[in-house]
């Protein structure tokens, strides 16, 4: 099991701007208005060499919005321990982690429109984020 997937039992993420995969691929990510997705990935880095650190730099979150996958599972939006945390979370259909991404400034992911395999997430303070629900890595489509 991998450190991100023993954080997510816990219903916890890492405080930082990242993206992490459940095989234990961590990104940073950073909000940008200027990317179509509304925010950017960037370097990868080591979790568990970031929690060595400081092990308890992390943040309790609670879902509140979701939106049904189906077989493919949910996709879950909500807020972390501050009131300016925000996460999304791509889980199977038995709510194992897929991914998930975290940001300490974005405050919580109260909406999600889904549309095919593009999902947006919109948060309290009017952040939008655009992702591809099987990989946030992959650019969305560009509007029409």
């Amino acid at each position: 099991m991998t450190t991100i997937e023993r954080l997510w039992e816990e219903f916890e993420l890492p405080i930082k701007d990242a993206l992490h995969y459940a095989d234990g691929r961590s990104y940073d990510v950073a909000l940008d208005s200027a990317a179509p997705s509304g925010f950017s990935v960037l370097s990868p880095f080591e979790l568990d060499e970031m929690l060595d650190d400081d092990p308890s730099w992390v943040s309790a979150v609670d879902g509140l919005a979701a939106a049904d996958l189906g077989e493919k599972g949910l996709l879950w939006g909500g807020e972390g321990s501050y009131g300016s945390e925000g996460f999304i979370a791509r889980l199977t259909a038995d709510r194992a982690l897929v991914w998930a991404m975290f940001f300490t400034e974005s405050n919580p992911f109260d909406r999600i429109q889904l549309s095919g395999n593009v999902a947006t997430l919109s948060s309290t303070s009017g952040f939008e984020i655009t992702v591809d629900i099987d990989d946030p890595r992959t650019p969305p489509p560009p509007e029409r």
